[in-house]
C-alpha cells in the first residue's frame, strides 16, 4: 500500500492549524512513504534539495503564498495566487527545475475549478498551463484537484480532459465519506481512463476539527479495497502540517499503511 502513497509537505496557514514541528519531507518519513506534494512554499533549489531523497515530487502551480496581515495586523495570512500568469510561470519553473532534479515529476493544480472560475479562465487557459509545464520537459504530468461536489459539473470538465493527467480526488465533508464508493464511481465516469489519487484528510476543514476516527477507519478500509481492485491508483494524505495536531488520526493512518 505504501507504494501508492503521497503526502502534502509544507506549512499551510488555516484557522486553528498551528505551525507544525514537522519540516519539509518529514511527513513522508513519518508515514514511511516516498512520494510528496510540495505545497505552500516557493519551489526553489533549496526546497528540492531537501526532497532529493524522495522517489517523486510534484509541486503546486496554483501557489499558496504568505503576506503580512497589514499595518495593524498580527502575523501572516495565506492566499492563493491563481492568476493565469502566475500559474503558468510556476508551471514553467517546475519544468526547468526538473532538468536538475529528476525526481520532480510534475505540477499540482490545487482548487482548479474554483480558481479558474474566479479568474475567468477558459479551457485554453488550462492548455496554457499544460504547455508551460511541458515546455522544458514533455514528460511531466499535470495533477488537478477535483472535489466530489464538483462532479455534477461534468460540462466544465469535459473540455479539460486532454490536459489533466491525474485526478486528485477529494471528499470535502467527512459525512460524505459514508458514500465514498459512489463518489469514486462517479469520478471514474466523469474522468474515464484517468488515474485517480484519493485525497485523505486528517482534518475536516468545514468543522475546523480532526476527522472523526470512525470516518477515518471507514475511508481507509475502503481505500485499501479500491487500490486492490484498481478503482483508484494512489492516495494522498493532507498532510505533514497536521500530524502533531491530529496525532490520533495520523498514528492510526500510519499503522494502517504499515499493516497493508
Amino acid at each position: 500500500m505504501a507504494d501508492a502513497g503521497w503526502v502534502w509537505e509544507g506549512q499551510g496557514l488555516d484557522p486553528g492549524v498551528h505551525p507544525s514541528i514537522f519540516g519539509v519531507g518529514e511527513g513522508a518519513d513519518f508515514f514511511s512513504l516516498r512520494k510528496v506534494h510540495f505545497m505552500f512554499h516557493d519551489t526553489t533549489d533549496l526546497a528540492l534539495t531537501k526532497l532529493r531523497d524522495k522517489e517523486a515530487v510534484v509541486c503546486d502551480v496554483s501557489k499558496w503564498r504568505f503576506r503580512d496581515c497589514g499595518e495593524h495586523g498580527n502575523g501572516s495570512e495565506s492566499y492563493c495566487d491563481g492568476s493565469l500568469e502566475s500559474v503558468c510561470a510556476e508551471a514553467e519553473k517546475i519544468g526547468l527545475l526538473s532538468q536538475t532534479y529528476p525526481n520532480l515529476r510534475g505540477g499540482f493544480y490545487d482548487d482548479m475549478k474554483g480558481l479558474m472560475q474566479r479568474h475567468g479562465h477558459s479551457p485554453s487557459s488550462c492548455a496554457a498551463v499544460s504547455n508551460a509545464l511541458r515546455k522544458h520537459n514533455p514528460g511531466l504530468t499535470l495533477e488537478c484537484v477535483v472535489y466530489s461536489h464538483e462532479l455534477d459539473y461534468a460540462g466544465f470538465w469535459e473540455p479539460l480532459q486532454e490536459y489533466i493527467d491525474v485526478v486528485s480526488f477529494w471528499i470535502w465533508k467527512y459525512q460524505d465519506l459514508a458514500d465514498i464508493e459512489r463518489h469514486v464511481a462517479r469520478c471514474r465516469e466523469v474522468f474515464p481512463g484517468k488515474p485517480i489519487s484519493m485525497g485523505c484528510y486528517l482534518r475536516d476543514y468545514t468543522l475546523r476539527a480532526p476527522v472523526p476516527m470512525d470516518a477515518i477507519r471507514h475511508q481507509w478500509t475502503l481505500l485499501a479495497e479500491m487500490l486492490e481492485d484498481g478503482r483508484v491508483a494512489a492516495f494522498d494524505i493532507l498532510g505533514a502540517v497536521l500530524i502533531d495536531g491530529h496525532l490520533e488520526q495520523a498514528c492510526w493512518v500510519r499503522n494502517f499503511i504499515q499493516d497493508h
